[in-house]
């Protein structure tokens, strides 16, 4: 099985070869009983592994191209595991556009650990190259940044981490393995927030992690061991239905977002769009480049991800926010259901507010999750919360 759909559908999913139902059941067991003792079967314990668990990971194992994943309780768990790795005295090369989760984890726990921390605009390789020093041992980025949707060559860096003899880490939360497939490239550690366009749905809060090396798999799978963060079956299963679908999910949001994108660059009130599959966007060439690379031009998707800045007040803001049906104000993303926040004031808000001011995080930013909905619905109730501004 080659195509992405077919082993969507199909690795991790075979058939129960007990009843030979095509979804295979969950197994809820906590404990699974032995051949004998100190004689270990394929499973032991659920913290250790579980069947609904490990077919989840071998289907995103195949849709990564990888030797190995782990599922975490969260996309946080799976960060945490990755920066556990790390001694105190080691140093982490963070890339400026960045989840305010990873950011709070990096600078509030890791750095009260003795791990120092120091963040670069990762779309700049001379600044990378500057920024590692003889104790680094984490290059840690987004593959599109967040909340400014930068986008780092992915390869350089990898390139460059290899010839530093420094582990690469990637959230590839807003890419998916639909758009880019970053181990191909050879990064180390791919990591998702499940939670997002994995599970679709917004049911489920869940964190994964994709390598290509056995031994760096063993590594990670014995911290997820020891610590315990483990993804519970019933969460397995609803991800793993959501992995059927991802494919299709993606594609169509992005096409919607693109239409949107488009059309906001369109209009007065907006000072400025951030979407990959602009002409206008910085990293444009390189996102066409990078994304969807088995798809001709014409047909390539660029992420179902917008932000754009307003010409308006930080409470014109707000109230746009406040103002859509359709677009739920709320954090998260990547689900069927559309979302709207203000990063500077919500996902953003853990950052210190010298580094909100120093990384272009500003009040007038606004963040879009473009769901399934009728494009044209979305356009609607976003034009109608602009009017909400201008009437004032």
């Amino acid at each position: 099985m080659s195509g992405f759909r077919t082993r969507a559908i199909h690795v991790g999913n075979e058939v129960d070869p007990a009843t030979g139902a095509v979804v295979r059941p969950v197994h809820f067991a906590s404990t699974f009983q032995q051949p004998g003792a100190g004689e270990w079967g394929s499973f032991d314990y659920s913290r250790s592994g579980n069947p609904t668990r490990s077919a989840l990971q071998e289907t995103l194992t195949s849709l990564e191209d990888g030797c190995g994943s782990l599922a975490f309780s969260s996309g946080m768990a799976a960060i945490h595991a990755v920066t556990m790795l790390l001694r105190s005295g080691d140093h982490v090369l963070a890339g400026s556009d960045m989840y305010g989760g990873a950011y709070r984890l990096l600078h509030k726990i890791c750095k009260a650990t003795g791990i120092t921390v120091s963040m670069v605009d990762m779309t700049d390789l001379a600044a990378v190259g500057a920024g590692i020093r003889e104790d680094t041992r984490l290059i840690w980025v987004e593959s599109i940044g967040n909340p400014r949707m930068s986008i780092v060559d992915l390869p350089e860096i990898a390139k460059l981490a290899k010839q530093r003899g420094v582990l690469t880490g990637v959230d590839n939360t807003f890419g998916t393995p639909v758009l880019m497939r970053p181990l191909q490239w050879g990064i180390d550690i791919v990591m998702h927030s499940a939670t997002k366009y994995l599970g679709g749905h917004s049911d489920c809060l869940g964190g994964t992690l994709s390598v290509a090396d056995p031994d760096l798999w063993d590594r990670l799978y014995f911290v997820q061991n020891a610590t315990g963060a483990v993804l519970d079956p019933m969460t397995s299963f609803l991800v793993s239905r959501g992995l059927k679908t991802l494919d299709i999910r993606v594609r169509e949001q992005s096409r919607s977002a693109m239409h949107l994108a488009e059309w906001l660059e369109s209009l007065p009130l907006v000072r400025s769009v951030l979407y990959p599959g602009l002409k206008s966007h910085p990293q444009y060439a390189l996102a066409s480049h990078l994304f969807d690379q088995d798809r001709p031009t014409a047909d390539k998707r660029f992420g179902a991800m917008i932000t754009f800045e307003l010409n308006a007040s930080l409470e014109d803001v707000k109230r746009v926010c406040e103002s859509t049906k359709l677009f739920h104000l709320a954090v998260s993303l990547g689900a069927v259901e559309s979302l709207i926040e203000q990063p500077a004031t919500m996902s953003h808000a853990s950052y210190a507010p010298e580094d909100r001011a120093k990384h272009g995080i500003t009040d007038s930013l606004i963040r879009l999750s473009v769901g399934l909905e009728d494009v044209e619905d979305l356009k609607a109730d976003l034009m109608s919360a602009f009017e909400s501004i201008q009437r004032t």
